[in-house]
C-alpha cells in the first residue's frame, strides 16, 4: 500500500504508541512523581519528549499526505482552519493542564502550511537553520524567565509577552526549535514510506540520530554546556532534537514495518484508536486527570508504579472503546467535529 494509493495503518499504530506514551509522561507530571532508578525510571527517562516529538513529526507527516491531491491554497486554507480548532481546544485545555501540546500544534499548523510545497532540500534546510537559531537563543536568551521550576507555574502565560515567549521560546513545546519535528514529518512524507526499504532505512537512520544524540549528551558532560546538551525536552538542545528525531523515526518505521510484516495480526483496537488521537488526548486531560483529582492523587509525590497503573487505567479501556467507536463511525468525536469544520 502506497501513501497514495490509501491509508498507511502503521502511521496510526504509530499515533497510538506516541499517544501511549505522552499519557505515561503527562500523568507523571500531573500526579507529582519525582524522578527513580531502575527500569521504570529509565522508560520514563526514555520517554520524555521523545513520544511528544514523534506525535509531532506525525503530525507534520500527516499533513502531507493529507493534501497530496488538493490544490495549493485549498490545502493551505484548510490547515489554518484545522490550526484555528486546535487553538480553540488547545486555550481550553490549558486553563487545566499547563503542559497541553494543542496550541501549539496550532501554531505548527499555521507556519507549516507555508512549507506545503517545499521542496525536499528547502525543508532539510529549514530544519537545519530553525536548531541553529534555537540553539543561539538558548545560548543567549534567559531560559529560565517566567518559569517557577518547583511549581511548574509560568509567571504571565495569559499576558501578551509571556504567551508570545512561551510560544515561540520556552514554553513547553516552543516552536523553536519543536517546528523542526513538523517539518522533519513533511519531510518524511516525500518517501514512499509503503516499501521495505524506505522504513529500514527510516529505522537504521533513526537509531543513528538517537545514538548521536546520546553521545552528544555524553561529551556535554564534561564540558561547559553540559546544561544545553541533554536528552531531554527542557531545555531542548540539539543531543535533543537529535534523539527526539532519532526516536520519531525508529518508531515510524517500525510500526510501518510491523503492520505491513504481520497483516493478519489484529492490530484494529490500536490503529482505531490511532484514528482517534485527537479526542483521545482531549479526553487523557478532562477525563482521566479530572478522575485523579477527584480520587486526590494529583501533585500527590505518587511513585512512578502508581503512574504506570493510572495511566494504563486510561489507556486500556480508551483503547477498546475506540475500537467499539470505530465500529460504528467513521471517525472519532473531535475529529468528526474537525473534519466538518475545515472542509
Amino acid at each position: 500500500m502506497t501513501a497514495a494509493a490509501g491509508r498507511l495503518h502503521g502511521l496510526d499504530l504509530a499515533r497510538y504508541l506516541a499517544l501511549s506514551g505522552m499519557v505515561l509522561v503527562n500523568f507523571r507530571l500531573a500526579m507529582g512523581a519525582g524522578d527513580a532508578h531502575g527500569g521504570l525510571g529509565s522508560l520514563f527517562r526514555l520517554l520524555e519528549g521523545k513520544a511528544s516529538a514523534t506525535f509531532v513529526t506525525l503530525a507534520g507527516l500527516g499533513l502531507v499526505l493529507a493534501s497530496q491531491r488538493q490544490p495549493a491554497w485549498s490545502a493551505i486554507g484548510q490547515a489554518w482552519r484545522r490550526a484555528i480548532v486546535l487553538a480553540v481546544l488547545g486555550l481550553l485545555n490549558l486553563t487545566v493542564f499547563p503542559a497541553d501540546i494543542l496550541h501549539y500544534y496550532a501554531l505548527y499548523f499555521v507556519l507549516g502550511a507555508l512549507w506545503l510545497r517545499a521542496p525536499r532540500w528547502l525543508l532539510l534546510v529549514s530544519i537545519l537553520v530553525l536548531a541553529a537559531v534555537s540553539f543561539f537563543a538558548l545560548l543567549h536568551w534567559d531560559y529560565s524567565e517566567g518559569w517557577d521550576w518547583r511549581t511548574l507555574h509560568y509567571a504571565g502565560l495569559w499576558e501578551w509577552r509571556g504567551a508570545m515567549r512561551n510560544l515561540w521560546f520556552n514554553g513547553f513545546h516552543p516552536v523553536s526549535p519543536w517546528f523542526c519535528f513538523f517539518l522533519l514529518g513533511m519531510l518524511l512524507a516525500r518517501l514512499d514510506l509503503a516499501r521495505p526499504r524506505a522504513q529500514a532505512g527510516l529505522v537504521l537512520s533513526g537509531a543513528v540520530l538517537l545514538a548521536c544524540g546520546h553521545g552528544l549528551q555524553q561529551w556535554g558532560q564534561h564540558h561547559a554546556l553540559a546544561l544545553w546538551l541533554g536528552t531531554q525536552p527542557m531545555p531542548p538542545g540539539p543531543a535533543y532534537l537529535l534523539a527526539g528525531a532519532g526516536a520519531a523515526c525508529v518508531v515510524i518505521g517500525s510500526c510501518l514495518w510491523l503492520v505491513e510484516r504481520w497483516p493478519d495480526v489484529h492490530w484494529h483496537p490500536f490503529t482505531a484508536a490511532g484514528r482517534m488521537t485527537l479526542t483521545l488526548y482531549v479526553a487523557h486531560i478532562l477525563l482521566g486527570m479530572g478522575a485523579l483529582e477527584a480520587m486526590g492523587v494529583l501533585d500527590s509525590a505518587a511513585g512512578l508504579p502508581a503512574v504506570v497503573v493510572a495511566a494504563l487505567a486510561f489507556v486500556v479501556p480508551a483503547t477498546a472503546l475506540a475500537a467499539w467507536w470505530s465500529a460504528r463511525y467513521r471517525r472519532g468525536p473531535l475529529e468528526a467535529l474537525m473534519h466538518r469544520v475545515i472542509r
